[in-house]
């Protein structure tokens, strides 16, 4: 069925490169945009007979009392998909307007199939954000969802990731580059969608690692020249039941991924995420006792000499300073907080304090 909104724009559009009057109806007749204003929401007998007989009518100055509401016009029938969704009308002599009326019933159907199929896509990607909504929610899911859910094939045993697309800012035409993302994984994503401002979800089907691998990768240089951003990668689960964990380890990998980080595994980020959630004054006293009496620089040398992975010379190369300079810094940082940073357990303590700190 063809909307008002939609037969204003054909009329819009038409008008405008033919300098006639046009009418839009549905398929009773009812005239829904004209561009005689007086004419909307009236009746055009000629347009309900071409709704029912399927057929073009053309009508002349003698023949306007044989209908009701009608002027001198051709009225041909709109298809969508083999069905009549409304009637497009001409106003002039006939004879003048053989030649055009074929190309403005072409023209007129390539705009309704345009619009329909684009409402059509618009309507399944609102559809697929409340099912990702609910699978998410943590709530029951309601019937509509798992009729859904049956109707998709999706209730058997078949692994699924979450991915959590962070965009730098939003781009006007965001469904495209949705669509795009799509076309990355050839037939595995299952629903795509906004979850939320800047952001964008996927859930993907599929239980090859090295496949999902690369074509993560793909989709991050495809983002680079696009949409620039970052993706956050949740757990596989082997159900669709089980999506939640899977989004909520998407969501941590982002938390918690260091700034820059461009694919975040939440497997790189799982036990920083599992300590931030103790509660924020217990984080915050543990951090407090080990990196007691430091300061910004010495805890600096400590994160160089940690990423170094505890190699003296390549933290003193990064930090851009003497070897003798850094063994005082690392000698000071012992005797301030009683830890060693070159002993496997005090290390691991003051790694985990040096992340925790906000």
């Amino acid at each position: 069925m063809i909307t008002k909104q939609l037969a204003e724009e054909i009329v819009e559009q038409t008008m405008i490169r033919l300098n006639r009057n046009l009418n839009v109806m549905d398929p009773n007749g009812m005239i829904l945009a004209s561009g005689e204003a007086e004419r909307i929401e009236k009746i055009h007998e000629g347009a309900a007979h071409v709704a029912k007989s399927g057929e073009t009518l053309s009508i002349a100055e003698e023949d306007l009392n044989n209908w009701h509401g009608v002027k001198p016009g051709i009225n041909m029938p709109i298809h969508f998909q083999g069905k009549l969704v409304g009637v497009i009308g001409i106003t002039g002599k006939p004879e003048e307007l053989q030649e055009i009326s074929t190309l403005v019933q072409l023209t007129t159907e390539m705009m309704v199939h345009q619009s329909l199929i684009t409402s059509h896509v618009e309507w399944n990607r609102k559809r697929n954000e409340l099912i990702f909504d609910e699978l998410t929610s943590g709530k029951p899911l309601s019937a509509a969802v798992h009729e859904r859910i049956f109707q998709m094939g999706l209730e058997g045993k078949i692994s699924f990731v979450t991915l959590l697309i962070e965009l730098k800012k939003m781009p006007s035409l965001s469904h495209r580059i949705i669509e795009q993302l799509e076309e990355q994984f050839s037939g595995h994503a299952v629903v795509a969608g906004h979850s939320q401002l800047n952001e964008i979800f996927l859930l993907v089907a599929n239980d090859n690692p090295s496949e999902l691998e690369a074509k993560l990768y793909n989709m991050l240089h495809f983002l680079q020249k696009n949409a620039p951003g970052r993706i956050g990668v949740g757990i596989m689960v082997d159900s669709i039941f089980d999506v939640r964990t899977s989004y909520l380890a998407a969501r941590n990998a982002l938390d918690f991924g260091t700034p820059g980080q461009q694919l975040i595994y939440y497997e790189d980020v799982e036990l920083l995420a599992l300590l931030k959630r103790n509660p924020e004054d217990e984080v915050a006293k543990f951090t407090g006792r080990i990196l007691a009496g430091l300061n910004e620089s010495l805890c600096q040398t400590l994160t160089t000499y940690f990423a170094a992975n505890q190699s003296q010379g390549e933290t003193a190369d990064r930090l851009k300073i003497h070897r003798h300079t850094l063994g005082y810094r690392l000698k000071k940082i012992r005797d301030i907080t009683g830890l060693d940073p070159s002993e496997f357990k005090d290390a691991v303590a003051m790694y985990l304090a040096l992340a925790l700190r906000s």
